[in-house]
């Protein structure tokens, strides 16, 4: 068994409770918009990262970052983009069992024939009225099963 922590849109914050609530995963998987390499320097600190290009990422993420990234866990394939948007191919035809973006900073799960699609939202600076999000995946075999947290976070930060 394996779990895997998914954030996106940090926009150069990793908060403390973000940090805190990663700990112990096998894996982090950053879907974009990181805005700095301090966040990926952290992280990479707490499990091994998997991380794409957002958007926003210029500078030297724009160089160090590719705009998709397959990430596979133990013959689990995750495709993982910013912006579902620009989703290019078919995920079903290619194998894979999920795509994990980011960009709307809006929290999404949800399955298509077979095919877990997943938004942890975003974990850095509060937009709008929406919640800061991450998500957990545990994957046991062939069996996926994400999470949206929110439980973690202390706003006061």
């Amino acid at each position: 068994m394996k779990t895997i922590g998914i954030i996106s849109d940090t926009h150069g914050m990793l908060r403390t409770t973000v940090h805190k609530a990663l700990q112990g995963m096998d894996l982090i998987i950053h879907a974009g918009d990181v805005g700095s390499p301090e966040v990926l320097k952290v992280l990479r600190k707490i499990a091994p990262v998997y991380a794409v290009r957002g958007n926003m990422d210029g500078g030297e993420l724009g160089v160090i970052l590719s705009p998709t990234e397959v990430v596979d866990i133990k013959g689990t394939l995750f495709y993982v983009l910013h912006d579902l948007g620009r989703l290019d191919l078919d995920p079903v035809a290619a194998g894979f069992s999920g795509v994990i973006y980011g960009h709307t900073h809006k929290p999404a799960h949800e399955q298509k024939n077979g095919v877990i699609y997943l938004n942890p939202g975003s974990a850095g600076p509060k937009r709008f009225q929406l919640p800061v999000t991450l998500a957990i995946m545990t994957i046991d075999g062939s069996d996926q099963e994400p999470e949206i947290k929110t439980d973690f976070i202390d706003l006061e930060e």
